[in-house]
């Protein structure tokens, strides 16, 4: 708990002479403080998103210079996830309220890069579909290049032109379109350039886009006009060795387990992914719900992760701080990953409290700024086990319903005739109290590996694909159930306690990704009858 350094001597590339030089995490959880030598460069609050700092004048191409950052892991009540510290006769100890293991420190790549003085420093892609016709509308932003032209072509995957434009903002045609949709990852290439008076460009910046469209009327979700159901995974970023580092082969390795499986979507399970993940995505037309890291506001959890009794929202708890930190985390997730067409959905939260007026008040302007600053995307969040359609007070706020149900685990253990009947009754009840699509976003049952029983029992594997199985069966008789992702995909590490043996044990794999038995039930469901 606390501070840890890192530092490293670089050489900057003799020839980055008169190039802009910039120094970028991919993140640093949970705040960084970054110099260059003895000047400080960045500090940043938020784990899982990027963060860059231009060094041009504090270094000089061709000479060694040193980069130092002091990570800091402690959660509070004003960072997202939240936490406090209490202090015991053996020291302060960390207790947090979301259950998986707080890693901490640099998780992805640092880089140095380049760009020139003049220079395109965002460009935010819209699509829409009408007919065999597409449309991109582009909106560009550049530094230093007031008095450049801007010059935007599209081209298709084979490299052939099919659209161009001209100005910093604008839209581009595509006439007999070819949609990213799901399964199918068609990327088309965007190509800016920013023109002066020299007879090359002064700037270049490339965008895969995908063009699709996303909607949601009455309790249907359409990707492209067409009626979509999602099948797949709550995930984590978390494996052997690596707890959270980006791992590419990993991260191929669990996409292909998914394909096996015939899992068509995911969620970023609780935190935006690397994006990696959301570039590889993209490209095969996988779905994706992205998801802040505003875990664990909810002092239920609280009490039972972390023996912490207290107020979720109150000025000395969870308050006006905090919600400015959760903010900042929705504005920069949406600037990452606002142009990636797999992301269909915006999670602002997972599991907060949401039966009180206090979190009414939390939530409102927070949805308001989501749809602000993206209102291409339904924004929803993941509704808590107990916050029932009769207590929950925020989810008419949202365009989809999120639920995250353990019956048959948490509620009804080992009576799965009971936990059927209460979840079909909880789920009418949802869509009587709101005409929206309702996704299953967590569901399942802990399992050993290789523990079987002639009678499923809870910890078999027997009993969690039993689990499953009564899942799909409702889902299959409620027809505002537009989707189902299990957790989770993978066993992963948490803090220790004695809900946990060695972890979550959810996963339909293993941590090292071994089949359990449930896959067999969900390659069958997800390949052959969906």
């Amino acid at each position: 708990m606390g501070d840890v350094w890192y530092q490293r001597a670089v050489r900057v590339p003799q020839g980055w002479g008169g190039q802009r030089i910039v120094l970028r995490f991919g993140s640093a959880t949970h705040r960084a403080v970054v110099w260059v030598d003895d000047a400080e460069v960045a500090a940043h609050e938020g784990g899982y998103t990027p963060f860059e700092a231009d060094i041009t004048d504090l270094v000089v191409p061709g000479a060694e210079h040193r980069v130092t950052v002091v990570v800091n892991n402690t959660l509070s009540w004003q960072s997202i996830p939240p936490g406090h510290v209490k202090e015991t006769p053996d020291g302060p100890r960390q207790r947090y309220f979301h259950d998986f293991f707080n890693y901490a420190g640099l998780h992805r790549s640092v880089w140095l890069y380049t760009t020139p003085r003049t220079y395109i420093s965002d460009i935010t892609v819209f699509t829409r579909l009408a007919g065999s016709t597409g449309s991109v509308e582009y909106h560009l932003e550049a530094v230093g290049g007031e008095e450049h032209e801007v010059r935007v072509t599209l081209r298709d995957a084979d490299g052939t032109e099919v659209a161009r434009a001209a100005g910093a903002q604008g839209g581009l045609t595509v006439e007999d379109v070819h949609p990213w949709r799901p399964g199918e990852g068609h990327l088309y290439h965007l190509h800016a350039e920013l023109w002066g008076t020299s007879d090359t460009p002064a700037d270049t910046y490339p965008l895969p886009v995908g063009v699709r469209t996303v909607a949601v009327e009455g309790s249907r979700f359409f990707i492209n006009g067409e009626p979509f159901y999602f099948t797949g995974f709550g995930k984590h970023e978390d494996s052997p060795v690596r707890g959270k580092g980006h791992d590419d082969a990993f991260m191929v390795h669990d996409f292909a387990l998914m394909e096996w499986l015939g899992a068509n979507s995911f969620r970023t399970s609780h935190y935006p992914y690397a994006e990696e993940a959301l570039e590889y995505a993209d490209r095969h037309g996988i779905v994706v719900i992205g998801e802040t890291p505003a875990v664990g506001l909810n002092a239920e959890l609280g009490a039972t992760l972390a023996e912490a009794v207290f107020t979720t929202f109150s000025e000395h708890t969870i308050n006006t701080a905090t919600q400015d930190v959760h903010r900042q985390a929705i504005r920069e997730m949406i600037a990452r990953d606002k142009n990636h067409p797999c992301v269909v959905i915006w999670s602002i939260a997972n599991e907060p409290e949401s039966h009180t007026g206090a979190s009414f008040s939390y939530f409102d302007p927070l949805v308001a700024e989501t749809r602000r600053l993206d209102p291409t995307r339904p924004v929803a969040f993941a509704n808590f086990m107990t916050a029932t359609p009769d207590r929950d007070l925020i989810s008419g706020l949202f365009d989809v319903l999120m639920l995250n149900r353990y019956y048959g685990w948490y509620k009804d253990l080992a009576d799965l005739a009971a936990a059927e009947r209460h979840l079909e009754a909880e789920l009418r009840a949802w869509t009587q109290k709101h005409d929206k699509p309702i996704i299953m976003t967590e569901y399942g049952a802990d399992a050993l590996m290789g523990l079987h029983g002639v009678m499923p029992s809870p910890w078999t594997e027997d009993y969690q694909a039993d689990v499953l199985a009564m899942y799909h069966r409702v889902f299959d008789r409620v027809d505002a159930v537009v989707g189902e992702q299990i957790w989770n995909f993978a066993d992963f590490a948490t803090a220790p306690g004695l809900l946990r043996v060695d972890g979550n044990k959810k996963g339909v794999f293993t941590r090292d990704r071994r089949p359990k038995t449930s896959t067999r039930l969900l390659r069958e469901r997800w390949r052959e009858h969906r």
